[in-house]
């Protein structure tokens, strides 16, 4: 059955600052490239096919930085991969949100993408992977929104509900039955960063 790695690009300065990031091109800081360096010497010794990963600079740079540790692997890019879109909470804090539209601010139509497309296009890119990787371990560098929804669809018995962490490695076997989740949203490579704040 086909393996499905998910990764969670690095931290940017709007994680920091609590901005919704959406289809905006925002990129790693300082701190997100040495976390995208840490799952990648994570990832060295494990067996991985192929690297796909979301066009979106803070998600390219992640998978860029893991195929570097995995000379020969091939890295490709694909839409299907991108965030979930924010349409017009792009850039905003909650706060900000708050004092424009009021606390009553999600029921409003503001362009975001909605759920149901979400899914759709992850879901395509799943089968897709399946039909054209049979047997195979693909690893996919994505977006926390986007990795979130997909794994609920994937894996909708699991108690998988928490936010995804930057860098976080979660591990899915697809089959035909039911889908196993074998890890779920790991960052035991950042250890070391926390132990030392």
């Amino acid at each position: 059955m086909t393996t499905i790695g998910f990764v969670r690009h690095g931290v940017t300065a709007w994680n920091k600052e609590g901005r919704a990031q959406g289809s905006s091109d925002i990129p790693l800081d300082e701190e997100g490239i040495e976390m995208a360096n840490r799952v990648a010497k994570r990832l060295i010794d494990e067996q991985w096919d192929i690297i796909y990963t979301s066009p979106l600079i803070r998600a390219a740079k992640t998978a860029e930085i893991i195929a570097e540790s995995k000379p020969g692997i091939p890295l490709l890019a694909d839409n299907r991969l991108r965030e979930s879109g924010g349409g017009l909470i792009e850039g905003m804090t909650e706060a900000e949100r708050v004092e424009k539209w009021g606390y009553a601010w999600r029921k409003l139509d503001l362009g975001l993408e909605q759920h149901a497309e979400v899914v759709s296009r992850g879901l395509d890119f799943i089968e897709e992977m399946t039909e054209q990787y049979p047997g195979k371990r693909i690893l996919v560098v994505s977006h926390g929104g986007f990795i979130g929804r997909l794994i609920k669809e994937l894996v909708p018995y699991g108690d998988l509900e928490q936010n995804l962490e930057n860098t976080s490695l979660t591990i899915v076997e697809l089959q035909k039955e039911r889908n196993l989740c074998h890890l779920f949203n790991c960052t035991k490579h950042l250890q070391l960063i926390d132990d030392h704040r």
